[in-house]
């Protein structure tokens, strides 16, 4: 996933929430979301990281936007056991953070 930084933050990186097992790292072409190698990854970590940064992106302070493929939220759903949920995710798309919490509603997630 790619996280669309806004104006005002030149920089983020590192775990969001402690205990969900992902966090953002910077590479030469932004920055983007990544599992830790190490300690416990919640089943759940992946799709409430990626939920996490979309509210964030909806507050607008630190990011902006964020792209994820529909195979990662895919993924995502799958690995949290939301199984009817992912059937609804079309691999083909990216989604921005507004388009993750369209879905979260709409599901009931």
């Amino acid at each position: 996933m790619k996280v669309i930084l806004s104006q005002q933050c030149l920089s983020l990186v590192g775990t969001l929430e402690k205990g969900l097992g992902y966090h953002l790292e910077h590479r030469k072409n932004g920055f983007f979301s990544k599992r830790d190698q190490r300690g416990h990854v919640p089943s759940d970590g992946h799709w409430r990281f990626i939920v996490l940064c979309a509210e964030m992106a909806q507050n607008g302070l630190y990011i902006n936007d964020i792209e994820v493929t529909g195979y990662e939220l895919k993924a995502a759903l799958l690995e949290a056991c939301f199984l009817q949920s992912a059937y609804a995710v079309n691999v083909d798309e990216i989604y921005s953070a507004e388009d993750v919490l369209k879905l979260k509603t709409t599901l009931g997630l």
